[in-house]
């Protein structure tokens, strides 16, 4: 199977480090997106620290894998880089995906922490993290080791696919 297939969201970690050059892999991968106009408005922010991890497992009540990752990436779109803003969360959303495919490639596992558009979880880490109103703290993807394999579940539904029309 290929990583598409093998992917699951992962929420407890081992006690384990994640590598600079695997962080760099899936940031590359990430950047590696489609974007609309090929703008590439994505930053990122890298959290390592137990403190800052600890922090943001404490913004909302689905935030609590990140107390216990390895490290964290925070995926945000800048406003001022985007040639078209209206598409800059379907860009945002492709990078995401990579970043969580390419931490399957690399044995690692990941959650994506949604954060965008709940206002009051991006008022939260933008304060925390000092991110100017210019850029959209979009998600948070934990990564590490993976603690539990639970398995590969295939969702393929046939009963959602039709041709042709509605």
């Amino acid at each position: 199977m290929n990583p598409i297939f093998e992917r699951q969201s992962v929420r407890k970690f081992l006690e384990k480090d994640v590598s600079e050059t695997q962080i760099e892999n899936l940031l590359k991968a990430g950047m590696q997106a489609p974007s609309a106009c090929n703008q590439q408005a994505w930053e990122f922010i890298v959290v390592d620290s137990d403190e800052d991890k600890m922090a943001i497992s404490q913004m909302h009540k689905f935030a609590k894998p990140a107390a216990d990752a390895s490290k964290i990436i925070i995926v945000l779109g800048n406003l001022n880089e985007a040639k078209i803003s209206s598409m800059i969360e379907q860009d945002l959303g492709a990078c995401c995906e990579n970043i969580l495919l390419q931490a399957t490639y690399e044995g690692l596992g990941a959650v994506w922490l949604g954060f965008h558009p709940i206002e009051d979880r991006c008022m939260k880490i933008r304060k925390y993290f000092d991110i100017p109103d210019y850029c959209i703290p979009f998600a948070v993807i934990c990564v590490g080791y993976p603690a539990i394999d639970n398995g590969v579940k295939l969702r393929y539904d046939e009963s959602k696919v039709r041709y042709g029309g509605y």
